[in-house]
């Protein structure tokens, strides 16, 4: 009997590796649980290098709505192959403590692999039109009773929505949220003055404000953002309490990936971050690429699953 055991270990140790070894062994669909923007963008220049690597098409698909649980549930429910993954922000840790029915479980439905990138900070940004010409002029003006303001986000629950309740709370504010769908159609609300504010990673709002159709008030990190030097930190700007990192891109399987395939990918995203051309398109957004290991990013992940229960619990976010 304890042959057998051996025997049936031994068959199934060569079958992971056969398995690791072979993967990719069609194209890959790497969905983007959001619309343009933000992790869109990140996750397009990961893919295009992943490509060149592996000689398999890795493509983005983007499944926006309901704060990423439809893009997330659908690769939940994907067979645990490698072929399916899944690229989200830290929208990912909001929902499950915003939203009373969920289609998964955050916690036990996903196999962490990589955190692609972090960013430190948070972009707060204004319309051109909002007559404030730095982060103490606008708290001053948006706290009088006549002005009302609104601000952008990709929806309701995600990470910029958190981060901009958040402001209101510390700066004694009161921004009306008006949410869009998606990354990309809330920067663009912004450029076109239908909103008068927002806070976001620096990915999405970088180009407009280097072309000045935005003007980007504060950062909200401990030091100020090397693709944005001019641009000074909270502190700096008059709110040292408003100190929020601008969270993350994560890459993910579902459940039961099995280790091989998910330390392999973690080995090709590790490499394609290290790229010279890659990491200098990331950095030029305002994001810093990581790449840590599936261990690191699953210990990561479990703290900010608690982190972000207790940042709803205080602001009172829901999305009912």
């Amino acid at each position: 009997m304890l042959k057998k055991w051996v025997v049936a270990l031994a068959a199934a140790g060569f079958a992971a590796a056969a398995l690791a070894q072979s993967y990719p062994s069609r194209p890959v669909r790497i969905v983007v649980a959001a619309g343009t923007g933000g992790p869109d963008i990140v996750a397009r220049v990961v893919a295009a290098q992943l490509t060149e690597q592996t000689g398999q098409p890795f493509v983005v698909e983007n499944r926006p709505g309901a704060n990423g649980i439809i893009g997330s549930d659908a690769v939940a429910k994907a067979a645990p192959d490698g072929h399916t993954l899944l690229v989200y922000s830290s929208g990912l840790v909001i929902n499950p403590f915003i939203h009373k029915k969920m289609p998964y479980d955050t916690a036990k439905d996903f196999t962490p692999v990589t955190n692609l990138v972090v960013s430190p900070g948070l972009f707060i940004a204004v319309h051109p039109s909002v007559p404030a010409k730095n982060l103490k002029e606008f708290v001053e003006l948006a706290r009088k009773p006549e002005t009302k303001y609104s601000y952008s986000t990709p929806g309701v629950g995600n990470t910029w929505h958190l981060a901009m309740e958040v402001f209101n709370s510390v700066a004694g504010t009161r921004l009306q949220h008006i949410p869009y769908k998606g990354g990309g159609p809330a920067t663009a609300a912004l450029v076109a003055g239908e909103v008068q504010a927002m806070v976001s990673s620096p990915a999405p709002l970088m180009p407009h404000y280097k072309s000045g159709k935005v003007r980007v008030l504060a950062y909200s990190a401990p030091a100020r953002n090397p693709s944005a030097p001019d641009v000074p930190t909270t502190a700096e700007a008059g709110l040292p309490a408003y100190n929020v990192d601008g969270g993350w891109f994560g890459m993910f399987g579902p459940a039961n990936l099995p280790a091989e395939v998910t330390d392999k990918l973690h080995r090709e995203v590790k490499a394609a971050l290290g790229q010279p051309k890659v990491r200098e398109r990331l950095i030029a957004m305002g994001v810093e690429p990581l790449g840590n290991s599936p261990a690191e990013f699953r210990k990561f992940f479990f703290d900010e699953l608690r982190l972000h229960e207790e940042r709803v619990r205080v602001t009172k976010l829901t999305a009912e």
